[in-house]
């Protein structure tokens, strides 16, 4: 088994806040630098129920798919497989999870797993994609501070 990614923080905002930023707003914080187009005026969508898609659409309506929704339990936790630049049969999963803690701030769980499915690149994929999450999650605590 490879191990899994594990990353934790906080934020500072309820976590129907926190949940809804990374969920419903996911298009207002994520950078088009960890996208498969890259295209200015793309936009990134996470359909908010059990099976929906993630994906990026560009300007001229090209979609890319990224991932879909497996657990949807608003505020609380999400799931879904993640497929970014790689075929859905190599997905691996991600879980999120949102607690809220004392004075109105939110504790952030996030667990990337299954690496075993690529195989022989499975530890060279989780650590580029560690590297990936290093510099995605300060946009989205950046957006957590915004109304």
């Amino acid at each position: 088994m490879i191990e899994p990614i594990r990353l934790a923080f906080e934020v500072d905002c309820p976590a129907p806040h926190a949940f809804e930023v990374w969920t419903a707003r996911i298009a207002q914080w994520w950078p088009a630098d960890h996208t498969v187009s890259a295209e200015d005026g793309l936009t990134v969508v996470l359909e908010g129920r059990l099976g929906g898609r993630i994906f990026e659409r560009t300007p001229d309506g090209t979609e890319h798919e990224w991932g879909e929704v497996t657990a949807w339990d608003p505020p609380g936790r999400f799931a879904y497989l993640w497929h970014l630049r790689r075929d859905r049969a190599d997905a691996t999963e991600v879980e999120i999870r949102f607690t809220e803690r004392e004075g109105a701030t939110t504790l952030v769980e996030i667990e990337h797993s299954g690496w075993e499915r690529l195989g022989a690149g499975g530890v060279t994929w989780r650590d580029r994609n560690h590297g990936g999450w290093a510099t995605l999650l300060p946009h989205y605590v950046a957006a957590t501070a915004r109304p």
